[in-house]
Parts: C-alpha cells; structure tokens; sequence
C-alpha cells in the first residue's frame, strides 16, 4: 500500500451544530495537525469546497430517502416496492462514493454513524459494499447505534440493520464513544471497538468575552438583570428539557432558559410539548437555533449568527437533564467553558464520566429540593462555583482533551496500516 495520507469522512451530513458534525470537525483538526488531508462526502457539507463531495441522497432529509425511511419503520413485512427503491438508490450512492474516492484519492475510510443508525439506509448498504470491494482501511465511527433508539425496533429491514449496521470486515475497526456501546456491539455482533470518547481541545484557553459576543443578551432577548440559563441541545424528548423548564421555575428569580438548537430528525410534536410546558409554569424560555452555528456568520437578513462557544461564555449556567445520551457533548463544553451544570445521572455519565470525579449538580430523573438548593447554592456563592468549575476544567484537560484523541488515533491507524505513518 502507497504511503497515502488521504482520509474520506462519510455521513449523513457535515453541518450545524450536531454532535457527530463537532466531533467530525475535532477528529479532522487532529488528523490535519498530524499531515493528513481530509475530504468530505455527505448530502450537507460546511466543509471547504475543494474537500466536499455533496451528493443530496447521502442526507436523511432528502425526499427520497424520508419516504424509504417511514416505509421501513411503518411496515412489519417489506413491500417489494421498498426493496427495489431501497436498492435503486444503493446504485447510486455506490458510484458516487467510488467517484469520491477517485476524485480524492482516499486512503482511509472514517463513516460517522452512517453505518451505525440507519436514517439512511441506502447509504449504509452502499458504504458496506464499498469497502467490501475496496477493501479500503476504514474506521467506523459510531456514536448512537439503532437498538438505543425505540423508533427504529419495529421495522422490516432486519437483513439490513445485520449486514450493514455495523458490517463487519477485517480491515475495519470500530470506534464507539461509551462503555455501553462497547459492550453490546460485542454481545450483538461479536466486534471488538475502541472506546474514544468525545473531546474538546482543553489545551487551549477558553474563550472569553470580545467585541463580536458582548451583545448575546442584548441580541436574544435577555434582560441584563435575569439569569441566562443555558440548554445546549436539540429539542428532542430523551433531552428532559421539562426538568430544566422546572428548574427555572423554582429558582423563584428572574431567569430566561435559552434552548439553542432545533429539534432535527426527530420531528416537532415534542418541541409543541416544550413550548406548552413553559408557558403553562410561566418560564421564559426562548428558541434561538436560528441564530447559532458552530461558527459566527451572518443571517438572510444580516443578524448576527453566533457560535456555541459565544452562547456559553455570556451563559450563568447550564442544564443538561437528558434521559439518555451517547456520551454528552454539552457536558464537556459546559466544563470547557468553565460553566457549572445540573447533569442527570444517566446511564452513561454515571458509568463513564462520573466516576472520574467532576463536580456537579445532579439529579435522578426528577428536579427535587436538594436540586434546587443546590442550584442555588452554585449561582449565589462565587467562591464555590469556582472551586467546581477550575476542579472540572482540570480533569477535563486529563481525560476528553485533544491529546488523549491525538494518541488513540495514532494506535488506531498503526494497527490497520501495520506501520507508523502517524508523525
């Protein structure tokens, strides 16, 4: 094998603010950083054009691909029709993975989640065939496989979700994000994988306030004298955002909870709930995922678009009450930014990331007076927000930080290619 250093990313899409897109974008700065060169295949891309490979069909939002998906989730046996459209469009997004790595000359396959949760399927049984045939060295990124997911058990696509989600071949290794997923792609398919978890670059100082981010009250709508309370997730319903909409209300201060992302894939019925909720305690709580990305930038009609990294530095503190989660990105930037947070104990973070030693406010499935209390406590003693935020920072830096993804990469690719070309 020639001495490439040619990596192909391959998702749904490389867009917003998205776990898997963040991630996407940390793992390619690390990988830059060490002499390769990244491209980018996907049906949405904020990538740089001359590394972009955009195919609409790879993107779960396209029409096409929606119609599969709801066919797939709302039939216990397959309509024929459905298999012959399923795989009409596996042709198709099989040449143009060929094409994209022609066009890129890819030497290292890197899917994020596209052969872990099927939204879409043609997709993943193209990238499957792909390396089968290819027998490219490839790095199966999964973040949140489909048996996590309750709307993806009754389907009519078991051969699929078995032979593409995730495939199984010799020169491709899996890297999951929690012990969790570690163990049941074991018990499920009999793969090994590598837990590399989320990270953040801790080496570098965080952010703080400048002229571009002074006016995020101003600009969304938070009076200066309310506390800005922070929810930095997508609108979905394992989010518990109703725990962090009680939580402002029993603080008994004026408060406004900023929601900053929309409710993506999973559709708008629970956002309703969310809004009704709010209303019915008579929180303030506002939607801003128009004026957030993982870049500043501008809108149509020339608003200020602020970065995630903006919203937390003007934030006073941040809830993250989700009933499950993969691993928790708002978790690490919550700690990056040096922002004290109310996690629920969920499996993962109580598994993973608590033993560790982080210093939180925590709940167990419900906002309860200690919760409060304590809450409380965070926001009116500085002294002792302090202490938590500098101890979190501290073993954040030791154990998500950009070094710790840095090795795990290096062992990672040595082991496919058989020699160090990791410099």
């Amino acid at each position: 094998m020639k001495d490439g250093k040619n990596i192909g990313f391959v998702s749904f899409r490389f867009a917003g603010t998205d776990g898997v897109s963040l991630e996407t974008f940390k793992w390619s700065e690390v990988l830059e950083r060490r002499g390769f060169t990244c491209f980018y295949f996907g049906g949405e891309l904020e990538t740089p054009p001359d590394r972009s490979f955009k195919v609409e069909e790879a993107h779960f939002m396209h029409p096409e691909i929606r119609k599969l998906h709801h066919m797939s989730f709302e039939n216990a046996k397959r309509p024929p029709e459905l298999t012959d459209r399923i795989h009409k469009m596996r042709v198709f997004l099989k040449k143009k993975l060929y094409e994209f790595i022609k066009k890129y000359d890819i030497d290292l396959l890197i899917p994020e989640n596209s052969l872990t949760i099927p939204l879409n399927i043609p997709l993943g049984l193209a990238l499957t065939e792909v390396i089968a045939e290819t027998g490219l060295s490839t790095i199966a990124h999964h973040h949140d496989f489909f048996w996590e997911r309750k709307r993806f058990l009754t389907n009519c696509v078991w051969d699929y979700f078995n032979s593409a989600f995730p495939p199984r071949f010799p020169w491709m290794a899996h890297v999951v994000i929690n012990s969790s997923g570690r163990n049941q792609l074991a018990l499920r398919t009999g793969a090994s994988a590598l837990l590399i978890p989320n990270v953040m670059e801790f080496e570098q100082t965080p952010p703080g306030l400048d002229d571009y981010n002074r006016d995020v009250r101003q600009e969304l709508g938070i009076p200066e004298d309310a506390m800005f309370i922070l929810q930095p997730t997508r609108v979905v319903q394992r989010k518990g955002i109703e725990h962090a909409i009680e939580l402002v209300h029993r603080l008994g201060k004026k408060a406004v909870l900023v929601i900053s992302h929309a409710s993506g894939d999973e559709g708008y019925e629970y956002q309703n709930r969310v809004k009704s909720y709010a209303r019915l305690l008579e929180t303030n709580t506002i939607f801003v995922q128009n004026r957030i990305d993982y870049k500043r930038g501008r809108t149509k009609d020339g608003k200020k678009i602020y970065s995630l990294s903006d919203v937390y530095i003007n934030a006073d503190f941040v809830t993250y009450p989700s009933i499950f989660e993969g691993f928790g990105n708002a978790f690490l930037e919550a700690i990056y930014h040096k922002k004290p947070i109310l996690v629920n104990n969920y499996s993962i973070y109580s598994f993973d990331i608590k033993p560790k030693g982080f210093k939180v406010v925590e709940m167990d499935d419900f906002i309860s007076d200690d919760t409060v209390k304590e809450t409380l406590r965070v926001l009116e003693d500085k002294d002792y927000r302090e202490e938590m935020v500098e101890t979190n920072y501290t073993l954040g830096l030791k154990y998500y930080s950009y070094h710790v993804l840095d090795s795990h990469l290096r062992n990672i690719i040595t082991s496919l290619w058989g020699k160090t070309v990791y410099f």
